[in-house]
């Protein structure tokens, strides 16, 4: 997926020049010339990647990163200032990188190409995690932990809790289960389903089990809160 990228400074030509070799870099580009613009496009543009002057018309830079700093969003600050307090106090207010005009645009393009691998990492590692209260799986490490406690599953009992649990409310059949879980290794009917899926909820205890929830005739769905209704 092509990384997603808003300029925001009141210079037209600093703007043209860096959507220009962005572009060539194969990112999207959407640009704003004051604060107030740029956050109304962080909203209809949703960018992967703000470069954000500080010295802004309408809403400063400053302002406009307190007030993303609930959002996923990785911002370089560019700014004529290069005292040592501007750069803090950006870094601070949630900036992930800064730089101080005049640029060089291959340097601005290498800062970008580095924090979009960083932004990418971590949404990768996020992704793989499922949190529901007290309750962490963790694909990549292949645990499941519960109020520190961690669970003894089989290769296969995690397969089948990760799927059901990363995709919430959808439901599968046991053949479905069988062909995704199992693959090729096992022939069986698929009695074996629910086999594994009661030691999964007997594993789980009392306040998990039903994270797991039987729909009648078809197979199962696993659900993503806490306790949600019984079976």
């Amino acid at each position: 997926m092509q990384d997603k990228i808003l300029i925001v400074d009141d210079e037209k030509n600093i703007l043209d020049v860096l959507a220009y070799a962005l572009k060539r870099e194969g990112y999207l580009i959407d640009t704003a010339y004051n604060g107030k613009e740029a956050l109304h496009k962080v909203d209809s543009f949703n960018p992967n990647i703000l470069i954000l002057d500080l010295m802004l018309p309408e809403i400063n830079g400053y302002d406009i990163c307190k007030k993303l700093e609930e959002k996923n969003i990785g911002i370089i600050m560019l700014t004529a200032k290069s005292d040592i307090v501007d750069k803090l106090l950006g870094l601070e207010l949630g900036a992930d990188d800064y730089l101080t005009k005049p640029f060089d645009i291959r340097e601005v393009i290498a800062r970008v190409k580095s924090l979009s691998r960083r932004l990418n990492k971590n949404t990768s590692e996020k992704e793989n995690i499922i949190n529901i209260k007290n309750l962490t799986i963790n694909l990549n490490e292949r645990t499941v932990i519960i109020d520190n406690c961690l669970l003894e599953l089989t290769s296969i009992e995690f397969d089948l809790l990760y799927l059901l649990l990363s995709n919430p409310n959808m439901v599968y059949s046991r053949d479905q289960l069988l062909d995704l879980v199992w693959k090729t290794e096992y022939f069986g009917g698929t009695r074996t389903v629910d086999t594994h899926i009661q030691r999964i909820r007997k594993k789980l205890g009392t306040d998990y089990q039903n994270l797991i929830q039987t729909v009648h005739g078809t197979g199962y769905r696993g659900v993503n809160k806490f306790n949600e209704n019984r079976n």
